[in-house]
């Protein structure tokens, strides 16, 4: 039998090789793409599928008192994390885990959507695991697809400060913080983030910079290795900052003021740097450390108390008598007042159809202006405010720098009210900015509102007679410029002469602050200022010359009553614990 013969034509055959080659040249061309023009973009699809990336948080720095001794520190807590690309069955694991740790599997759902950033990238599941949680969780490890536990820094307190107002506290990094912070790209969901206080307003130095770690992994996803073509980075901790606060002498403030409601400031008004700051009541400072529930967050909110404001930056008070060395310095700057000239005080004061009561209702007789500040006489100033323009004593009280803002370092600072002839007017009608806004404002009642930080700065400008830096929490240089009222020698002498006489007169007010004690010398003013929500608030201000340093205070109940009978007191243990204990201010 013939067999046909196989025949392929020229044209045949030409056709089969150019296609040939066309297949060699493309091959040829796409290998050159891949190899050559995108070898790196596939080596890098290599490695993301070989090679994981793992970032380690970096431990704050620490927040130290004036002397060195720690505030604020870290301490370890371990947490749960997944590689998304890694479990195959996320709803089984997530119950496998909820098991594990005794949990809610709709947590750890909830924590993955939240925490979610990649498939590669790890995603937080759960926080401050105990040991027995780590141990049933390395126990049942094979059950467990692409799930990991690790160490991440957290805050501690590690001295008994509370403080919490000063210290502030952080948040972890979730998707709407992130989304709201201004430099975003610094941080990755489960990062800290200074959220209120020191914490907030130093956060560029205490943050640190995490490491990154990388590692191999196998077909299944499971860690081989370390990736040694790529260098690893340890975390950088953030930097520590030193505050001005004593430890002990805050500790002590705070012991006093247990279950009272108000604030307690020291400060040097040489330096403007504060010793010790305490609002009452207040909360520990671990509550934000841990998980908060809703019921704990609801019932600290909304406490009638309020432990959850800074008083001494955000609590707005009528300062009534201890703002009266005001109304001294705007009497002796004017030309019509002669410092010498004594004024009857019968216990009222009518003017028009008004009553005006002094708080010594049997009255004060004939007194000069020193002994109306010994006493806190009302009437005096009454009777001589009249001779003063409305808008001298405003701009005097904006000279001390009453209805400014301190500009101290820690964030949420306002700044009271000083009002003027447009807030009366606009408040009162035509005739809201007149003689009777006068009378009030010169014994420090009315529509003027101060906070305490703003007392203890205008308390160190009379310690330095003008001349005191702006106060402040944190050594650092170039502070605030802070207010500076000029005022002639014999101005400020004659208002020293009126603070001391409040101390050491027979019917000074602020005697119970004084200490019989070598070279310990106590200039202070006592404030009982009315308030239309309650019982009066209790003030002592004024500051001590000890063995040539000079310590201001600001002592504010409230509720209290008298400042004499309840502020004068503490202000007295303060001074007490401070001065025998002196060796630790001593910087």
């Amino acid at each position: 039998m013939l067999k046909s013969d196989n025949i392929v034509s020229h044209k045949q055959y030409l056709i089969a090789r150019i296609l040939s080659w066309l297949v060699i040249i493309l091959l040829s061309a796409r290998y050159f793409q891949i190899q050559i023009i995108e070898h790196e973009l596939y080596r890098l699809k290599s490695n993301t599928n070989r090679i994981r990336k793992v970032t380690k948080n970096a431990p704050r720095g620490l927040i130290l008192d004036r002397n060195g001794e720690i505030l604020v520190d870290n301490y370890p807590v371990y947490v749960l994390t997944a590689i998304p690309g890694e479990m195959s069955n996320k709803s089984n694991q997530f119950k496998l885990i909820a098991d594990y740790i005794e949990s809610d599997s709709n947590k750890i759902r909830s924590n993955y959507k939240k925490y979610y950033r990649g498939r590669f990238v790890p995603t937080r599941l759960a926080k401050d695991m105990n040991f027995m949680q780590l141990a049933n969780l390395e126990e049942n490890k094979l059950n467990l697809e692409g799930v990991y536990y690790d160490q991440i820094p957290e805050r501690f307190y590690p001295n008994g400060v509370r403080a919490p107002h000063l210290f502030g506290y952080v948040k972890e990094v979730d998707r709407t913080i992130r989304k709201n912070l201004n430099n975003k790209d610094l941080y990755e969901l489960g990062d800290l983030v200074g959220w209120s206080g020191l914490e907030k307003y130093y956060e560029s130095f205490l943050m640190g910079m995490r490491g990154t770690y990388f590692y191999e992994v196998d077909a299944s996803g499971r860690e081989v290795g370390p990736a040694s073509e790529l260098n690893d980075t340890r975390p950088s901790p953030g930097g520590n900052i030193q505050t001005t606060i004593d430890l002990r002498l805050q500790m002590y403030c705070e012991n006093l003021m247990v279950n009272k409601k108000g604030v307690v400031l020291v400060g040097q008004p040489e330096s403007g740097g504060i010793l010790a700051a305490v609002s009452s009541p207040d909360y520990s400072p671990d509550f934000f450390t841990g998980l908060i529930t809703e019921s704990d967050w609801e019932n600290i909110k909304n406490n009638p108390d309020k432990p959850l404001m800074n008083r001494y930056l955000q609590g707005k008070y009528i300062p009534g008598s201890i703002v009266k060395m005001i109304t001294q310095v705007t009497l002796l700057n004017s030309e019509n007042f002669n410092k010498d000239m004594k004024q009857y005080c019968p216990g009222f004061y009518q003017f028009g159809d008004r009553i005006f009561g002094c708080w010594f209702t049997e009255g004060h007789g004939n007194i000069s202006l020193t002994e109306a500040i010994s006493v806190s006489c009302d009437v005096f100033f009454y009777k001589t405010i009249k001779q003063i323009k409305l808008n001298s004593l405003h701009d005097s009280f904006k000279q001390f720098g009453f209805g400014l803002k301190t500009k101290i370092d820690i964030p949420n600072e306002v700044k009271g009210l000083v009002p003027d002839k447009n807030y009366m007017l606009k408040r009162y009608g035509k005739y809201g900015w007149s003689q009777g806004v006068l009378l009030n404002l010169a014994i420090g009642q009315g529509e003027l509102l101060v906070t305490p930080i703003q007392v203890l700065n205008y308390v160190n400008l009379l310690a330095t007679k003008g001349n005191s830096p702006s106060c402040h929490f944190v050594f650092v240089d170039n502070l605030p410029k802070n207010v500076m009222p000029v005022l002639k020698n014999e101005i400020w002498d004659n208002v020293h002469e009126g603070l001391r006489a409040a101390i050491i007169d027979k019917n000074g007010t602020g005697k119970k602050a004084n200490l019989n004690t070598e070279n310990f010398k106590l200039y202070g003013k006592t404030g009982t200022a009315e308030n239309s929500h309650g019982d009066d608030h209790a003030w002592f201000v004024g500051w001590a010359d000890y063995k040539n340093k000079k310590y201001s205070i600001v002592i504010l109940l409230e509720n209290a009553g008298s400042g004499g009978a309840v502020a004068a007191p503490i202000a007295r243990k303060v001074f007490s614990k401070l001065i025998n204990n002196n060796e630790l201010v001593s910087n």
